[in-house]
C-alpha cells in the first residue's frame, strides 16, 4: 500500500518555499516530522511569521549561502538559534545559482548569460557543480556531520536564496540517503516551482515594466527535472550510488550514515 505524502507546506509570507520534509516515506518508516525543514532565505522573517517560526522548535539554521548573498541580507531569526553558515559555492564564484540577484540588476548582463537557450546547460552544470566541487563536498560533510551531532538538538533548518537549488539538492541527497523513493524526491524537488511563485511574481512584473525580457527567468527562478537529473547523473558518474557518494564524496562512515537514518527515520 502506497503512503500518502502530507502537505508540509509551512505558510510563511517573509519566508516562502518553506516546508517540513517529514512524513515523506522511506525504507522502513517516515522521515520524522517537525525534525528537518527547507526554505529560502530568512532575511525577511518578522512579526507573526517570527513567532510561528519559533514555535517550530528550529534550533539550528544551515546557511548556504555566499558572503556576497549574505551581505545586507542576514538571516532574521529568533534569539538564540544557531547559525551554521556552509558556502556550498565558495570555489566556484561565478555559480548562477549564487548570481541571480546580480542578473536581475543588470538586463544587459542577464540576456548575455542567459540568452539563447543557455540558462538551461548554466542551471544543469550547477548542479553538477553541487555534487562533485570541492566546496560543495566540504559544505554537504559539516551539513551532515552536524546533523548527526549528539550535542544538537531540536529541529534543524537549511536554505540557501531562493531554495531551489544548494537547498534542493541538499534535501534530495538527504531524502535518498534517508531511504525516499526517486518518485518522492522529485516530487518535492519540483514542489519549489509551486511554493516559490507567489513570492517572485511581484519581482517579475517589476522586471517586466523595466523592459527586462523575463522568458530568459523562467530557468533560473524555478527547477525543473533535468537539473536534478544532472546532479543524480553526476553522483552515478563519479561515485555510483548515493551511499557511495556520501562515503567517497562526503567522506561519511557507514556508522555516521546509519546514525542519520535513526535519527530522522520513524519506524512507527
Amino acid at each position: 500500500m502506497t503512503r500518502q505524502v502530507p502537505d508540509r507546506r509551512v505558510p510563511l509570507k517573509s519566508s516562502p518555499n518553506m516546508r517540513d520534509l517529514g512524513g515523506i516515506p522511506v525504507v522502513g518508516g517516515i522521515v520524522r516530522p517537525r525534525l528537518v525543514y527547507r526554505s529560502a532565505s530568512l532575511a525577511k522573517l518578522d512579526g507573526p511569521d517570527e513567532a510561528a517560526f519559533a514555535r517550530l522548535g528550529i534550533t539550528t539554521v544551515y546557511d548556504l549561502r555566499t558572503a556576497a548573498e549574505r551581505d545586507g541580507a542576514m538571516d532574521h531569526l529568533p534569539e538564540g538559534t544557531r547559525t551554521v553558515w556552509l558556502d556550498v559555492v565558495a570555489d566556484e564564484p561565478d555559480n548562477i545559482a549564487a548570481n541571480i540577484p546580480t542578473l536581475l540588476a543588470d538586463p544587459a548582463a542577464l540576456e548575455h548569460t542567459l540568452g539563447e537557450g543557455r540558462a538551461d546547460k548554466y542551471l544543469a552544470d550547477a548542479n553538477r557543480a553541487l555534487v562533485s566541487k570541492p566546496s560543495a563536498r566540504i559544505a554537504y560533510r559539516r551539513f551532515y556531520l552536524d546533523l548527526i551531532d549528539e550535542q544538537r538538538t531540536g529541529a534543524a533548518l537549511f536554505h540557501c536564496t531562493t531554495g531551489k537549488d544548494r537547498t534542493g539538492w541538499a534535501a534530495a541527497s538527504l531524502l535518498l540517503l534517508l531511504g525516499a523513493s526517486q518518485n518522492d524526491v522529485r516530487s518535492d524537488y519540483l514542489q519549489t516551482n509551486t511554493d516559490l511563485a507567489p513570492a517572485l511574481q511581484p519581482i517579475l512584473d517589476a522586471l517586466t515594466a523595466q523592459g527586462v525580457n523575463i522568458a530568459l527567468l523562467q530557468p533560473i527562478l524555478g527547477v525543473q527535472d533535468s537539473y536534478l537529473d544532472a546532479a543524480l547523473n553526476e553522483v552515478h558518474s563519479r561515485y555510483g550510488t548515493i551511499n557511495d557518494y556520501a562515503r567517497a564524496g562526503l567522506g561519511l562512515t557507514n556508522q555516521q550514515i546509519d546514525a542519520l537514518r535513526n535519527r530522522f527515520v520513524s519506524t512507527a
